[in-house]
């Protein structure tokens, strides 16, 4: 959840932001400051001094940091004139803090605050005095350009987070472990998933046959319910004419996303960052009729976005991805209902792949958009009254709506707290203008459709890192891209391991061999380590008995099982999902 800027927590942690600042000052020289705001997990700040920091240095900052707190120093807030706040920072002799003043409007307060012998520009808020901060621990270390542009001076941002108590801290601590332990870019490599190649680029998924698979039952789950919930399938081109980006403004307002334009046959075209223009098009291809309507647009597009380096994040940032796009066009009568049906639809979906924790936000109008109030008032109003039919809990988020129109974010918590930002539902009154599309109504009058995009898993490649976190890499049976590996014991049981993967094959199940002279042990440890749910281990009686001692991956040995019985044990397993099992 977002951190409240007026709760105790945020105060806290921009207040141990200063305290850590203040420490690093007093143990190391020529110590320039840029910025140490609080966040969702922690705190931070970015310094530029000669030393680098590394992890041995973070029990001394921190001890420093607790003699601070002893210290008790109350934070003072201290408001100035934009002319005496430079000569302040000039004197500190802060030559980023300049720039850092620049930014604040004209009318705005200027503040400072001090605790102790630190001074730094800030508006807050903070606790009133460092004795309040709590349990704190310092985290990491990492470069960061200033002002996050990579032709500026890297910086050094020094990672921390702080909490009410120790029990608390220590809870967060284990969950960082425990995250460790799932990162999806670790278990991806260990795994053989996915790889991103510098050589040819980064930020680009390469898909290994494992991670495919799974791709392949995430979108063939997907499809099937998008169809029973009457969405219909499009493919839309990888690139457009420039007309058309101008058309949907993105080369007003997002050309620093996009990738540089080609020349074809004398026309300026760009590669798509966003699906939306297209699926418009297809709309505007026919004369539409209020009787064709709702109308449900659904593709698996890939998109090119430019993300800084800094920022990509395995497969949950990356520059290369797709989307699982829908575009819904519906009249005012059927908004409501059209809204609590994709409501009901996400819901279902992330309960299936293993969240059943959902929460939502609801963001309402800025104060600069665009589009009629009145459409404004009954878009909102058709999303509250969507979230109040359903059992999704909300916050609203007043005045978060995009310009062209507001929306629901649906979060999800996964397996160990983490809350994940995923599914967005979005009215769009900006482009249905742009694009002149419409619909005939009862009336025989052409009228504006209402637009709505809705992304559920928000990219395969987000989806899958976090999916591949949730499970631990443990993928359940009916995703997992080996469902079983058959053991022999010998060479002599090898004719029956194949007889046995091609019987679990012609049922539609995934079944490798382990063919290699090691002793039953090793095969199964390995197959253990790379997170097969079952093991089928076959040796003289076994052959004998056309059978097989079937080991579960999270229940050890389950006994002797003819074939027929683990085909109906595989089924139930997967016709439930197997949620509890992986």
């Amino acid at each position: 959840m977002k951190l409240d800027p007026s709760s105790d927590l945020y105060k806290m942690r921009h207040s141990a932001a200063h305290v850590m600042a203040t420490a690093v000052r007093r143990l190391f020289d020529d110590v320039q400051l840029d910025i140490g705001p609080p966040t969702d997990e922690g705190f931070y700040y970015d310094f530029d001094l000669p030393h680098r920091f590394a992890p041995e240095d973070f029990p001394r900052i921190e001890a420093e940091m607790q003699k601070i707190i002893a210290e008790d120093q109350p934070f003072e807030r201290i408001e100035v004139s934009r002319d005496e706040a430079l000569c302040m920072i000039r004197e500190m002799g802060q030559h980023f803090k300049v720039e850092r003043l620049a930014d604040i409007p004209e009318g705005e307060a200027i503040t400072f605050y001090r605790n102790g012998e630190f001074v730094d520009l800030c508006r807050g808020p903070h606790v009133e005095s460092t004795g309040r901060i709590r349990a704190f621990k310092l985290l990491s270390v990492a470069g960061s350009y200033y002002r996050g542009k990579e032709t500026n001076p890297m910086l050094q941002r020094l990672y921390a987070t702080a909490h009410p108590n120790e029990k608390q801290l220590r809870l967060y601590l284990k969950q960082l472990e425990e995250a460790k332990l799932r990162d999806h870019r670790r278990l991806g490599r260990e795994l053989d998933l996915f790889s991103i190649q510098e050589e040819v680029g980064p930020g680009l998924i390469h898909w290994h046959p494992k991670g495919g698979r799974v791709r392949a039952l995430v979108e063939e789950f997907a499809r099937k319910e998008h169809y029973a919930a009457g969405y219909e399938f499009v493919v839309t081109p990888h690139i457009g004419k420039a007309d058309l980006w101008q058309t949907s403004g993105h080369l007003d307002f997002y050309k620093e996303g996009m990738y540089a334009s080609m020349d074809i046959d004398g026309q300026e075209y760009y590669v798509k960052p966003m699906n939306c223009p297209f699926h418009i098009q297809i709309y505007k291809s026919n004369m539409r009729s209020y009787r064709d309507l709702p109308i449900r647009y659904a593709e698996f597009g890939t998109v090119y976005r430019y993300e800084k380096a800094g920022v990509l994040h395995g497969t949950l940032r990356a520059r290369g991805f797709t989307q699982d796009d829908a575009h819904i066009f519906c009249t005012p009568e059927q908004m409501q209902e059209e809204i609590k049906a994709v409501l009901a639809f996400c819901a279902h979906i992330w309960k299936t792949f293993g969240f059943p924790e959902i929460s939502a936000y609801l963001a309402t109008q800025p104060e600069k958009a665009v589009g009629d109030p009145h459409r404004w008032e009954q878009a909102t109003a058709a999303l509250e009254q969507a979230l109040q039919a359903s059992d999704i809990p909300y916050e609203v988020d007043p005045g978060g709506g995009a310009f062209y129109g507001p929306k629901i974010d649906l979060k999800v918590r996964d397996a160990i707290g983490r809350e994940w930002q995923m599914s967005t539902i979005q009215f769009d009154f900006n482009l249905p203008e742009r694009f002149e599309i419409a619909y005939i109504g009862e009336d025989g009058k052409e009228h504006q459709p209402y637009m709505v995009h809705r992304a559920l898993f928000g990219s395969i490649e987000r989806f899958f890192g976090i999916l591949i976190e949730q499970h631990g890499g443990a993928f359940p049976l009916w995703l997992a891209p080996e469902q079983a590996r058959i053991l022999p014991l010998t060479e002599n049981q090898l004719d029956y391991a194949r007889e046995l993967a091609d019987s679990l094959g012609q049922h539609e199940f995934r079944a490798g061999i382990d063919l290699r002279s090691e002793k039953i042990g090793n095969k199964i440890r390995k197959a253990q380590l790379e997170k097969i749910p079952y093991m089928l281990v076959v040796g003289p009686q076994e052959v004998s008995n056309r059978t097989v001692a079937v080991r579960s991956r999270r229940q050890g040995d389950l006994g002797s099982f003819t074939l027929p019985d683990l085909v109906a044990r595989f089924s139930d397993e997967i016709a439930s999902k197997g949620l509890a099992q992986a």
